[in-house]
């Protein structure tokens, strides 16, 4: 059958109908409530089971994955007119490299651990252990992006495999985020904790309820006589994907043997837009909640597709070494939370392990829903100290996305392993020998937090 419009009009008919499904199971069914399921994960998997890949039963085009490449390149051209990029805050300064250092030996060790075990089993191309960072660390989002990249580099299924390896990761970050909790507070590691059924019914049900609770999505800054805000902004970030397309065709068109992702070019280009933006009168008139909203419906719509178009056939092809891949990031992860951490923060440590816990294996979202558990009057300050940590983390886990892919098909598997681990192991170095080291936890701000 042709692809056309109409099969758009389909395939996002359909999609909608199982986000709205997904946000009734978690609005109504107690399982999806303890488990705190994305209604957008929950819609992909439905996808998955009901779709061509399984069932059959939802006629979904072949293009889902397409779908998910574009939205991705949607999400990263919006990124500059909503992040803020600078130095880090002092008071942040641990967190900072925490961060840091957890993040860049998650994607080294990986990658270290697919070329010098796994390889002695399996025959798996070369970026295969790119996977379990892209998911975890990284998220659904930067699994479209690292997926994309690889399957342009010729690694079939590598999009599946990365949608996996993030559906996993939030099963480990809620599961294990729990249970980490849970001994938490019986070991007397938090001095205050809640119970899961105690959280807010807005946390719970995924629906705030009460109008003052309600925040806003946006400030108008267009009158709707001349041209609607919400169209205003959804122009700005249309815009500046288009020019990264037509950067990316260009490019291809003068050398055809470089390929330049299409998220890493929209990015480029919203740089140079925010450039412009902020040098001109239209800074007034460029709301960054506005565009933080769309890029977050772009998200949703990512994850949900995303899942959606993964080939259960591709997955069982590397059900095994992927199993094995996971469990390794799963090792990882609690070693990085039971021993580095309480050495890095000392003070509150467990609540900032447990935060990072959630981040590191899924999203920053689940972590702060881990965090409501053990912290939930917010005594120790980690989602301030992270929000500002992440004004210089945020160039870092961008650059990740861009380069690894890049490096790693290309030949330079081994230096980009070298560079992350002397990296990681250099940051934690510098924060002991500077003394940033068990800080205690920085006066309250009102600083907004940043999601991954």
């Amino acid at each position: 059958m042709d692809y056309t419009p109409y099969t758009f009009l389909t395939d996002l008919g359909w999609i909608s109908i199982l986000l709205l499904v997904g946000k009734l199971v978690r609005a109504f069914v107690p399982f999806a409530q303890r488990l705190m399921l994305p209604s957008a994960m929950t819609a992909g998997i439905l996808g998955v089971i009901f779709g061509p890949g399984w069932l059959d039963l939802i006629p979904f085009s072949d293009q889902l994955g397409t779908y998910s490449a574009i939205l991705i390149a949607v999400v990263f051209a919006a990124m500059p007119y909503s992040e803020s990029f600078g130095k880090v805050s002092k008071g942040a300064r641990t967190m900072w490299a925490y961060s840091t250092a957890m993040y860049v030996l998650q994607w080294g060790l990986a990658l270290l651990f697919s070329f010098t075990v796994l390889a002695l089993f399996f025959n798996l191309p070369d970026a295969f252990g790119l996977m379990l960072p892209a998911g975890w660390a990284g998220g659904f989002g930067t699994a479209a992006a690292i997926g994309g990249s690889l399957e342009h580099a010729g690694f079939e299924g590598a999009t599946s495999l990365g949608f996996t390896s993030a559906t996993m990761g939030v099963f480990v970050c809620i599961i294990g985020g729990l249970a980490i909790a849970r001994w938490g507070a019986t070991t007397g590691k938090t001095t205050e904790s809640l119970r899961p059924d105690e959280l807010p019914s807005e946390m719970k049900t995924g629906l705030i309820s009460l109008i003052g609770k309600r925040p806003s999505i946006g400030t108008a800054t267009s009158s709707p006589s001349s041209l609607d805000s919400l169209a205003l902004h959804f122009a700005v970030i249309a815009l500046t994907t288009f020019l990264g397309y037509v950067l990316v065709t260009g490019i291809n068109a003068v050398f055809p043997m470089v390929s330049i992702p299409l998220f890493g070019a929209a990015f480029a280009v919203g740089l140079v837009g925010r450039l412009i933006v902020q040098r001109t009168r239209a800074k007034r008139y460029i709301d960054s909640q506005t565009v933080g909203s769309l890029s977050g419906s772009a998200t949703d719509l990512l994850v949900a597709f995303g899942i959606a178009s993964i080939v259960p056939a591709i997955v069982l092809d590397y059900a095994l070494p992927l199993g094995i891949l996971l469990a390794f990031g799963l090792v990882y992860c609690i070693l990085i939370f039971r021993f580095l951490t309480p050495k890095m923060f000392g003070q509150a440590w467990f609540e900032r392990g447990l935060f990072s816990w959630g981040w590191s294996t899924a999203s920053v979202a689940t972590g702060l829903a881990l965090l409501k558990i053990v912290d939930p009057r917010g005594k120790s300050r980690t989602i301030e100290d992270y929000s500002l940590a992440y004004v210089g983390f945020a160039p870092i886990e961008i650059a990740m996305a861009i380069v690894a892919p890049v490096l790693v098909t290309t030949g330079f598997g081994w230096p980009y392993i070298i560079t992350c681990l002397v990296t990681g192991v250099a940051v934690i170095v510098l924060a002991f020998a500077l003394g940033w080291t068990r800080s205690t936890p920085a006066p309250l701000d009102n600083v907004a937090v940043a999601t991954k």
